[in-house]
């Protein structure tokens, strides 16, 4: 069978951000949350895939960037859409990024505020959430964790993600 092209959707992609989250959690429970300098309250570690970057890589990218932690991260826990409001409409999606040890914790850095665009990043108790983010972010960690267990595994042009 023949491929057929629709060159008029593909002259003008449409506009939508992709999110790429990563949730991981310290032996305590406690769920690792990053300081950005351009928003109010703390989020999970990640940022915006770059154009034809698979979201795994680039949560696994922004993660290392904003923490320096390696992690292999392909299991989905949560998708998120956020409707247009100042930002583009975009689709967050939250991997796994599993346990670190005691070990990895400690070894958690921030680069500076000029490249990072972070004040910092910490493990925060699941019962200080509500109180150190905003409203939506809070409810993405607590689906996130409440998925924790039964994650999807992530497809890259129909081949799980390695």
């Amino acid at each position: 069978m023949r491929p057929t092209r629709y060159p008029r959707l593909l002259a003008k992609l449409p506009a939508c951000r992709l999110g790429a989250l990563v949730l991981l959690r310290s032996q305590a429970g406690h769920v690792l949350l990053v300081d950005p300098d351009h928003l109010d309250g703390l989020l999970l570690p990640g940022g915006p895939a770059l154009p034809n970057e698979p979201p795994h890589l680039a949560a696994a990218r922004h993660l290392h960037a904003q923490t320096g932690l390696l992690r292999r991260v392909t299991q989905l826990l949560a998708v998120d859409f956020t409707p247009a409001d100042r930002y583009l409409e975009r689709l967050n999606l939250v991997f796994d990024g599993g346990v670190v040890t005691d070990r990895e914790e400690q070894r958690v850095t921030v680069p500076p505020r000029c490249r990072s665009g972070l004040h910092g990043a910490r493990f925060a108790d699941l019962a200080h959430l509500s109180a150190l983010m905003s409203p939506a972010q809070n409810a993405r960690v607590q689906q996130a964790l409440a998925n924790l267990g039964r994650a999807l595994p992530l497809l890259v042009h129909g081949q799980r993600a390695a």
